[in-house]
């Protein structure tokens, strides 16, 4: 009998069940850009379906650099109608595209078996360059001035201009009235000025900007204010010494120009250039002219800046505590309210003094408005009571849209209040920590510009604040800030290990906000309160980051003798932390004034691409820089004591319910593990891999040996 080979017993058997396969990859995929920022993808089921008729189909979106040698996920923001996962059509549109930016699109075909598949998923990819589109938003807008009937806005042009700004369209409207009832203005420049309006009328306003495109999308709302009768009667009186002194001076300028030509038409043997330098180095019109430290070495004023000791019809703050009776400077700066008109509604917080309420003020013939209430709480003695008082004769001397605005105070009945404009979103330092990366650069510098007009202002009434820090800067729901706190002067306590400043009520102020020449002399000016402005800008940069972190106060003064100086926040543009540096000069006579970082600010503002450039610290930089160590891994025992560390722990529960639950398996994690546990801030993934990055290198470093 002739032997037969059985190959089927010698070749190993393989079961390929039809209900585990994954379909192939779709098919004929083809892409229609509708405009700039919408596309539309369309597809043909795939050749193979695994033997299942379950098969979906999944948008994975990428946007991508133009030279494609990196890519990231889509934002948030685009939409996916019907859905981006899932799909049971063949068709997607795709929209809330970036405009001139490369996008990849690819179609995954999955079926009911594809997760329990070792392989991924079969795609087909296409690539889309989206078209020049209409103008992003315009971030922010300020108001520059108000009248009765009118007010002047500014604004910096959107953050994605897309192409020249050919002009901008704002939309008005009153507070009280429907938004079909708006107004239209056209505007050539990012500064408009609106007229014919009401006085002591709030507006709400929208403004947008338009290319060869379209009009991009208007503005988040805003609301400004024109002034009531009663504004402008007193913005007049404060202005009447200012125009009769401009205009003595323009009749001392003239004959002093007579003068002048004589002296020069008798003088042969000078040139003009001789005389006219000699004229003007020594011209002055009645007021003080003081050269600063910094202006030695300037051969004449026309070359350096120069600083007059008083400006003529300027306002200059007076100390209440130089009344021989505290209490007639309550009367002079503090208007009394009817406590009739005032409604306590609930606690917002617990002062030196005191609780402190918001409540509702409605005064005759006025609209009613929501207001701060600081109360004086039972059993005070008289100087708790004139101490307490103090701030709102302070407050009641300043006008300005940066500095909190008094309302009133009730001192005819119990309990004895101060009230004032009540700020929506509280304290700067506190609020930036809860919206920690959610405003653009653009947002924190018209921030930073309304604390600095408004301590621009205080410094030209020759007011020291000496407490200057985010913590006193309140927020309202338009973000513009205002300087706030104005209590009892301080002083350094001098029987103390831990130098800081003292309230003579024992409130400690830390000194990581406080000039070096405060800290050493006592001295305090608004050069001072300019160190203070810097630590505040970094305070902003950084989301409200505590100056100098753990550092003890006696650290950070040995630091800042030895001209160490905070680094820039994450993401920081250059020209700020340069500002920034400015501010902390050691000399304050260098240090840039309020005026000038006002100017400064607006110019950024002006101009955003002066922002783009993110501070890198050099490897010898020209100034000494602090460094904040990065954390070992090593000295943590879980994710969770990780997380606290780098104050992110917020996200705790994001990474242990998705499986990462030790630092080995965290340090494997990419930008898109971040996206699907729900890490959507940018600012917070790049704090997180910046911090896996660092704890990939130590993992990577050998251990320490002992020899």
């Amino acid at each position: 009998m002739k032997d037969v080979l059985d190959t089927d017993a010698l070749t190993p058997h393989f079961c390929v069940c039809s209900d585990l396969l994954t379909p192939s990859q779709p098919q004929r995929l083809v892409d229609d850009l509708q405009h700039c920022e919408v596309v539309i993808l369309e597809w043909h089921a795939p050749r193979e379906t695994g033997g299942r008729d379950d098969v979906v189909y999944n948008i994975v979106c990428k946007k991508c650099r133009a030279d494609r040698r990196s890519c990231s996920h889509c934002d948030d923001n685009v939409d996916f109608v019907p859905r981006q996962l899932g799909l049971t059509e063949t068709r997607v549109f795709i929209s809330n595209l970036l405009a001139h930016t490369l996008y990849s699109f690819e179609i995954q075909a999955v079926n009911g078996v594809s997760n329990k598949s070792p392989y991924p998923a079969q795609h087909v990819t296409i690539d889309i360059t989206t078209n020049q589109a209409a103008p992003s938003i315009v971030p922010i807008m300020h108001q520059i001035s108000s009248t009765m009937n009118s007010f002047t806005l500014s604004w910096p042009q959107p953050e994605q201009p897309n192409g020249i700004i050919l002009d901008y369209e704002l939309r008005y409207y009153e507070k009280d009235h429907a938004e079909i009832n708006s107004t239209i203005l056209r505007s050539q420049t990012n500064t408009a000025r609106v007229e014919g309006l009401r006085p002591g009328t709030v507006y709400v306003v929208q403004v947008r900007a338009r290319t060869v495109a379209g009009f991009g999308r208007y503005s988040s709302k805003m609301c400004f204010q024109t002034l009531t009768d009663d504004d402008f009667k007193s913005e007049l009186r404060e202005q009447l010494p200012l125009i009769a002194g401009s205009a003595a001076a323009g009749v001392v300028f003239i004959v002093s120009l007579i003068a002048i030509s004589i002296v020069c038409s008798r003088k042969r043997a000078y040139t003009k250039e001789a005389v006219y330098s000699d004229k003007l180095q020594h011209y002055s019109t009645g007021r003080e002219l003081s050269l600063r430290a910094d202006m030695s070495n300037c051969p004449s004023p026309l070359g350096c800046p120069t600083h007059f000791s008083g400006s003529p019809g300027m306002k200059i703050y007076i100390d209440p505590f130089t009344y021989e009776d505290p209490n007639e400077a309550v009367r002079e700066f503090a208007k009394e309210i009817d406590v009739s008109t005032v409604k306590i509604e609930e606690v917002i917080g617990a002062g030196e003094f005191g609780e402190v309420y918001k409540g509702r003020l409605k005064l005759p013939g006025k609209r009613e408005i929501f207001v701060a209430i600081k109360t004086l709480k039972a059993g005070y003695v008289e100087k708790q009571r004139r101490d307490f008082l103090s701030e709102a004769s302070i407050m009641g001397q300043f006008d300005h849209p940066n500095i909190i605005r008094l309302e009133g105070v009730v001192t005819k009945s119990r309990p004895v209040m101060i009230l004032t404009e009540f700020m929506e979103n509280g304290a700067l330092d506190s609020f930036l920590r809860q919206n920690d990366g959610q405003f653009t650069v653009i947002q924190l510098v018209g921030m930073m510009r309304g604390i600095a007009a408004g301590m621009k202002y205080l410094s030209e009434m020759n007011y020291v604040h000496r407490d200057l820090a985010a913590r006193n800067i309140l927020v309202n729901s338009n973000l513009v800030c205002k300087v706030s706190d104005f209590g009892l002067s301080r002083y350094l306590q001098d029987d103390t290990s831990d130098p800081s400043y003292t309230s003579s009520l024992g409130g400690k102020i830390p000194v990581r906000w406080t000039a070096p020449e405060a800290i050493a002399y006592r001295k305090f000016t608004s050069a001072s309160d300019v160190w203070s402005y810097g630590i505040v800008m970094w305070e902003v940069m950084s989301f409200g980051e505590r100056p100098y972190w753990d550092m003890s106060n006696q650290d950070v003064i040995n630091a800042i003798e030895q001209d160490y100086r905070l680094p820039p926040p994450m993401d920081c543009p250059s020209a700020l932390h340069q500002l920034m540096l400015d501010c902390w000069q050691k000399d304050r006579n260098v240090r840039p004034r309020f005026a000038d970082i006002v100017s400064t600010l607006d110019k950024m503002i002006r101009n955003p691409t002066s922002l783009k450039a993110v501070a890198n610290i050099p490897a010898v930089p020209s100034q000494p820089l602090l460094d904040r160590s990065i954390p070992d891994f090593n000295t943590f025992s879980s994710v969770e004591d990780w997380l606290t560390a780098i104050k992110m722990g917020q996200y705790r529960d994001n990474f242990l319910n998705s499986g990462f639950t030790s630092l080995q398996l965290v340090a494997q994690m990419t930008s898109e593990d971040l996206l699907r546990i729900g890490v959507t801030l940018a600012g917070h993934q790049k704090k997180i891999l910046n911090n896996i990055q660092s704890m990939r290198v130590q993992m990577s470093q050998p251990p320490n040996t002992v020899a």
